[in-house]
C-alpha cells in the first residue's frame, strides 16, 4: 500500500477508541474497543483499502514491501513478544515451533544477543533451526522438553510458544529457570493448565501477547532492517489464495506467501 508516494504497511489492528488509558499511552492493541482489519473493517485480501492514517506505518527506505509484508503480523508478534517478556543479551530463549512466527523469533532473539534453543516435534527441523542461529534443538518425540531445558544451564529464562498448541506450551513450563516467563504467541482451543506449585516456588510467569501497537510495528521494522531480518517469501496471485490456505492447513506451506496484484 502507499500513502502518497511513500510505501506504508498495515497490521491487523485497524483502529481503536483513541481516548481510553491504553490508547493514550500508545498501547492501542489493548483497547477494549479495538477494530480488526478484515473482521470488522474492510481490508486484508484486497487490492485497495482505505485505512486510518495513524494505523499505518511508513516503511524504512529500501525495504521491499512484498518481503516486508509478513513482518506486519508474524514479525511484529515475535518481536514484541520478546520485548514484552523482557529479553536481554544474557537470556536463554526457547522457541516452540520454528515456522513463520517462530523462525522470526529465533532470528530476533539471536540478534538481541540471547542464546536460543528450538523445540520441535522431530529432529527434521534441526538443521533449519541451527541455520537460524539456535544453539540447541530439542525433539519432543525423543525427550521431555522441560527436562531438556532444565539441563540447559538451569533452564530457559523465556519460552516463546509459536506453535498452534496450548498443551505444547504447558508441557515446557517447568523447563523455565526461576523468574522465567512463558509467552504464548500461538495456542489452541484447549484451556491453558499450569502447575501452581512450581510456579509459586520459582516465581514463574505466563503471558499471551496480542501482537502489538503501531509504535511496536515501527520498532519491528527498524530492527529488522538494521539486522537484515526478512522472511523468505513467495509472491502469489489472489486466485491462488485458497491453494496456499489448503497447504497451510496441511502443514506444508513452505515459505511465507504474499498476495501481489498486477
Amino acid at each position: 500500500m502507499a500513502a502518497g508516494r511513500h510505501p506504508v504497511g498495515a497490521q491487523f489492528l485497524g483502529d481503536s477508541c483513541r481516548h481510553c488509558e491504553y490508547c493514550a499511552r500508545g498501547d492501542q492493541i489493548l483497547c477494549r474497543d479495538k477494530r480488526i482489519t478484515g473482521i470488522v473493517m474492510d481490508g486484508g485480501y484486497a487490492e485497495y483499502a482505505v485505512l486510518k492514517a495513524d494505523f499505518v506505518t511508513p516503511l524504512p527506505g529500501g525495504l521491499d514491501p512484498v518481503a516486508a509484508a509478513p513482518l506486519m503480523c508474524a514479525g511484529l508478534t515475535a518481536f514484541n513478544s520478546l520485548r514484552q517478556a523482557g529479553i536481554t543479551a544474557t537470556s536463554r530463549v526457547a522457541v516452540i515451533g520454528a515456522g513463520g512466527v517462530g523462525a522470526l523469533a529465533v532470528r530476533y532473539a539471536v540478534a538481541m544477543g540471547a542464546r536460543v534453543a528450538v523445540i520441535g516435534r522431530s529432529d527434521r527441523g534441526e538443521a533449519a533451526a541451527r541455520e537460524l542461529g539456535a544453539e540447541r534443538f530439542i525433539a519432543t518425540r525423543d525427550t521431555d522438553p522441560a527436562e531438556a531445558l532444565r539441563a540447559w544451564d538451569g533452564g530457559a529464562n523465556l519460552i516463546l510458544n509459536a506453535a498452534p498448541s496450548t498443551s505444547a506450551a504447558a508441557a515446557t513450563l517447568t523447563g523455565l529457570a526461576p523468574d522465567g516467563m512463558l509467552v504464548l504467541c500461538g495456542y489452541g482451543p484447549e484451556p491453558l493448565t499450569l502447575p501452581t506449585q512450581p510456579m509459586a516456588l520459582n516465581r514463574l510467569h505466563a503471558m499471551i501477547n496480542p501482537s502489538g501497537s503501531p509504535h511496536d510495528l515501527r520498532d519491528t521494522l527498524a530492527f529488522s532492517v538494521a539486522h537484515g531480518i526478512l522472511p523468505e517469501v513467495t509472491p502469489v496471485g489472489l486466485r491462488d489464495a485458497n491453494v496456499v490456505l489448503d497447504a497451510m492447513a496441511g502443514g506444508h506451506a513452505g515459505k511465507r506467501s504474499v498476495i501481489t496484484f498486477g
